[in-house]
């Protein structure tokens, strides 16, 4: 299951944004409004619930300095991964997009499809607030 996000345009720039999700604590500025929990393990890995879905660890899997940040499931249950890819406009802003990247099968992907675009495109709505 593949999904993306709107292209969030942010008047960063791309060396910035990446500094920042780089940064795991950062995430939770992204989180919906809706975040039941949200919980730093160390400097690579996070944890977080939303009301009504399970709690989901994030591992930062890999980093290519001021273009792509990609975090992926701890657990290989569900496995998964979600990919930043920064776009520098200018030295001031960047375009912002996620994709998301799942390998469920047929019934877990249509159960989960609609809350998690809906999350990746709050995710990226909320980049300017970094």
């Amino acid at each position: 299951m593949n999904l993306e996000s709107p292209k969030t345009n942010v008047e960063k720039s791309a060396e910035y944004i990446f500094n920042a999700l780089t940064d795991i604590k950062n995430f939770e500025k992204l989180m919906p409004e809706n975040i039941a929990k949200f919980e730093v393990i160390d400097e690579n890995c996070f944890e977080f619930g939303l009301k009504g879905m399970p709690e989901i660890k994030l591992v930062k899997k890999e980093a290519t300095p001021n273009s792509k940040v990609v975090l992926g499931a701890a657990s290989s249950k569900l496995p998964f991964t979600l990919t930043a890819n920064i776009d520098a406009v200018s030295d001031s802003s960047s375009a912002v997009q996620l994709f998301f990247e799942g390998d469920f099968n047929p019934m877990m992907a249509m159960m989960v499809k609609g809350p998690i675009g809906k999350f990746i495109e709050t995710l990226s709505t909320n980049m300017n607030k970094l």
